[in-house]
């Protein structure tokens, strides 16, 4: 997702799917932890003593083979100090975080610029890759045309998963009871169990059904939904779950054939003391074109804007305000009195009252990031809560997400593994200087 320069925010297709990069794993960091500590010096006493027996023998008895062994441990020795010098240098500069921070920009600016090479190709040369990137430009105008076509069997087929939603609506807010055959379900071969156990299990459950009350349908299905997902849980307040819990479904719809591309999502509440609405909405508008000023920045359609819906509160029940009250001195007198404020309070549903964009105008990083963040979340709904909510209900569906996490802390112990074999192999390798002294117990 990146901000286009028709001002739009691009979300590929697969922007939900594919992993986010950080490029927190500097190349620094791995040069710095690459460097080895130097080789050990020879000891200094010794070199000094046989230096010494050579001053004190007679010039005319030195033969000059010896004279060849000297020079060569003296360029031996002098070449060493320097490359130790040299390694201590690199680690302390390695060390100084504003040096790593000085190269790290270096690196930035290197990121991506010219080489050069195509300022010196002839100009025969540079009026043919012209001619390349005009053919670049229409295959952006045939890839906004294929979004076009996907984004109609997003209709088409959204038509045929609703009745399907609605009758998960209908299950959630206890409209309609599924049979026997609908509740059927064949557990995986592992959770599979003995009849015995089955039985067992089924008397227990009875009996927890006659102890409590028999509940209506399925209870806070879209309230748990939004606690299981990390980027839903955190617009959360407590003060917005008594309201969630009265939310019976979420909709998607796409705009009409021949309309701007654009989706709205519909959450549909039961009756309740907050407000008077039955349904609000998020409307987002989206453009699958290339930008005029920059074709080749195209990658799908984009999310351009966004608006949201009036909250019709019931007098006193606003989650999105609170009122603040405050001390004020007066500077002459000297009197105080109390003044009271009304000010935005963190809660979800400020999520409907959306910033504006203006138009033809450039955002600040604030603005950006805060639209950013609202794209991907209606994005995110759209694509993954609405179709797979069930999953989310129950856990599956996180667990599903959680693995590609398993699977890069098994590459790092590996790599971790590779640099434990590197210092073993390392001839100047001291295990006992890495050893961690065991720690003292103290008494509790």
């Amino acid at each position: 997702m990146y901000m286009s320069a028709g001002g739009g925010i691009s979300l590929p297709f697969t922007a939900i799917g594919a992993e986010p990069f950080f490029p927190g794993s500097s190349p620094l960091r791995s040069a710095a932890s690459s460097v080895r500590p130097p080789a050990r010096k020879r000891s200094i006493t010794q070199d000094s003593a046989k230096m010494a027996d050579i001053d004190n023998k007679d010039q005319a008895e030195i033969d000059p083979a010896d004279m060849e062994d000297v020079e060569e441990v003296e360029e031996e020795e002098t070449g060493e100090d320097e490359n130790s010098k040299a390694r201590q240098l690199t680690v302390q500069m390695m060390q100084n975080p504003q040096i790593l921070a000085a190269l790290q920009e270096r690196l930035d600016g290197l990121n991506g610029s010219p080489s050069g090479y195509m300022e010196s190709l002839p100009k025969v040369v540079k009026r043919r890759v012209n001619a390349l990137k005009n053919l670049q430009v229409k295959c952006a105008h045939i890839e906004a045309k294929f979004y076009e076509e996907v984004h109609e069997l997003e209709r088409k087929y959204a038509a045929l998963y609703q009745p399907l939603f609605d009758k998960r609506s209908e299950i959630v807010k206890a409209a309609y009871e599924p049979t026997d055959e609908e509740c059927e379900w064949k557990a995986d071969e592992e959770e599979e169990l003995t009849d015995e156990m089955k039985e067992k299990a089924k008397l227990e459950e009875e009996k927890k059904d006659e102890e409590k009350e028999d509940p209506k349908g399925i209870p806070e299905f879209w309230l748990t939904v939004f606690k299981n997902v990390d980027l839903l849980s955190d617009m959360l307040q407590e003060h917005d779950e008594p309201i969630l819990k009265h939310l019976q479904d979420i909709k998607v719809k796409f705009s009409d054939p021949g309309q701007p591309m654009s989706f709205t999502l519909e959450f549909l509440f039961e009756a309740n003391d907050f407000f008077t609405n039955t349904v609000l909405t998020k409307t987002y508008k989206m453009r699958s074109e290339p930008d005029e000023s920059d074709p080749f920045s195209f990658d799908g359609p984009e999310i351009m804007c966004c608006t949201g819906c009036t909250i019709e509160w019931t007098k006193g029940k606003n989650v999105t305000l609170k009122t603040i009250k405050k001390k004020q001195k007066h500077k002459g007198r000297g009197t105080v009195r109390t003044v009271t404020k009304t000010v935005p309070n963190d809660s979800f549903f400020n999520f409907f009252t959306p910033p504006d964009v203006p138009e033809n105008a450039e955002l600040d990083e604030d603005s950006e990031a805060v639209l950013a963040a609202d794209f991907e979340i209606g994005h995110f709904i759209r694509e993954r809560i609405v179709p797979r909510a069930v999953l989310y209900f129950t856990g599956e569906a996180i667990e599903d997400d959680d693995d590609d996490y398993d699977e890069e802390g098994e590459e790092a112990d590996d790599e971790e593994g590779e640099e434990e074999a590197d210092e073993e192999n390392d001839p100047d390798y001291d295990p006992k200087k890495d050893a961690v002294p065991p720690a003292e117990c103290k008494q509790q």
